[in-house]
């Protein structure tokens, strides 16, 4: 009996009566199958990260950790530029042109990558240059300079990674990409904990950066077999002539995702400036981790509808990608709401993992887990707007997200952790109510469609 039939016959009856009602179309079908690949690898690792960051908190220390939370933020905001969207291009141009366009296809792999890597050696040089003007002027912690430094081979893998990544999935090579994960992430772990014991600070820094080189490694291998296997073939002398196409989806792309890092980034320096601020960013990085690994189960099932959706609206079957939708925020809403429930119940006790003077800030957890499941629900409909190239449009709701999180930050500053936690919550409510007009919208649209579909249809009868 495989893991699958397992886990199924071990579902409640009601799991098994919708699994089965997806699994009856074909769509459903390709979604669950994907999903579960992904979900099968991504668990294990995010598994493995989560132990390595309680571990490297209890090395650490609060204060210490707080440390390599920033260097951590700091990197997610330059890394967005370097990776210059190419994820979410890659997996929505190959998801669509794969099949009826490989030579496009196979332009897009290589522009792809191509970009990553000129751009991410352009943003690692400019973050080890600007290290010390960083850790001095923004951060007011000369001593991250050096840290700062060694973080600039760290983004540039993690822009490449992205780019990959998005590629694989953009062949629903879900497989693929599970057993590369589970894979770095077995490798990771003793590197992250053991660096981080010897070395600090700057050890971690390497650590991670040793595991994002593996994975990176790895996702070549697989990219290259996968695109062989489909007949698609890799071209990097002609791959320029898809710089027109990819400007205008990835330029939004890119943009949306630097004004999130950014503002992130720029809500944890305001935290790490008050007094006391690199303890309570040892907090909130604390709790971010669980944000990160219940927000990533979710993240994964809209990688792997994104080159679905996109498939489907080029060949005008708005039916069949409302269906995607529905089934997508459903699944979500399983994965998400029920470990956001027993996270909260449980939150002073995950806060005690980390180390007594983490306990007293479980409201923050509670807070920061309330907001992941939040965004899982709103997720796929981000992943709609892509797949419709209504990049700008998503652009805009972000710019709002932003300035609203600000404004609630510097309100909340007096609160420290719990405060920051709480405006981001606040501000994903107030992007979530957009979602659900823009959500309203295009299914409304698309029973308008079908009704005048019905309609002409009756005329001509």
């Amino acid at each position: 009996m495989s893991i699958r039939t397992r886990l199924q016959a071990s579902a409640p009856s009601f799991a098994r009566e919708w699994l089965a009602r997806v699994e009856s179309s074909a769509i459903g079908k390709r979604l669950v199958r994907g999903t579960f690949w992904a979900l099968a690898g991504t668990i294990g690792s995010r598994a493995l990260a989560l132990a390595s960051a309680i571990l490297a908190a209890r090395i650490l220390g609060k204060m210490h950790y707080g440390e390599w939370g920033i260097i951590q933020s700091t990197v997610g905001m330059f890394g967005t530029l370097a990776g210059f969207g190419m994820g979410t291009t890659a997996a929505k141009f190959i998801g669509e042109l794969r099949t009826t366009d490989p030579t496009r296809a196979g332009k897009v792999i290589a522009l792809s990558s191509g970009v990553s890597w000129v751009a991410g050696c352009a943003l690692a040089a400019l973050l080890a240059l600007g290290s010390s003007w960083l850790s001095e002027h923004a951060l007011s912690a000369p001593s991250l300079t050096g840290s700062l430094q060694l973080s600039s081979f760290l983004l540039l893998l993690s822009g490449v990674n992205g780019a990959q990544t998005g590629a694989l999935s953009g062949f629903e090579a879900f497989k693929s990409v599970a057993r590369i994960n589970l894979l770095t992430g077995v490798l990771s772990f003793p590197l992250t904990v053991i660096s981080a014991y010897w070395f600090g600070v700057a050890g971690i820094v390497v650590g991670t950066s040793l595991g994002q080189a593996i994975g990176c490694y790895l996702n070549f291998l697989a990219l290259r077999r996968v695109a062989k296997s489909n007949g698609v073939p890799i071209s990097y002398f002609s791959c320029m002539d898809e710089l027109p196409t990819l400007w205008k989806f990835s330029v939004p792309a890119v943009l949306t995702q630097v004004l999130i890092s950014g503002v992130n980034w720029l809500a944890a320096a305001m935290l790490v400036r008050q007094p006391n601020g690199f303890a309570e960013m040892g907090v909130f990085n604390a709790a971010n981790q669980w944000f990160n690994a219940l927000i990533w189960l979710p993240y994964v099932v809209n990688s792997v509808s994104l080159p679905m959706l996109a498939e489907r609206l080029g060949a005008n079957d708005n039916r069949g990608a409302v269906s995607l939708l529905k089934m997508s925020v459903r699944m979500n809403a399983a994965v998400a709401l029920p470990v956001v429930g027993v996270g909260c119940l449980l939150s002073p006790y995950i806060m005690m993992t980390y180390g007594s003077g983490f306990q007293a800030s479980w409201p923050t957890l509670s807070v920061v887990l309330i907001n992941a499941g939040l965004l899982a629900l709103v997720m796929p409909v981000g992943q709609v707007m892509s797949a419709r190239g209504h990049m700008w449009l998503g652009f805009s709701s972000n710019l709002a997200w932003a300035l609203v999180f600000l404004g609630m930050n510097i309100f909340l500053a007096g609160w420290a952790a719990f405060g920051l936690a709480s405006a981001r919550l606040f501000a994903y409510a107030v992007h979530g109510l957009f979602v659900v007009v823009y959500t309203i919208a295009f299914v409304n649209g698309h029973r308008a469609s079908r009704k005048k579909d019905r309609v002409g249809t009756l005329h001509e009868a």
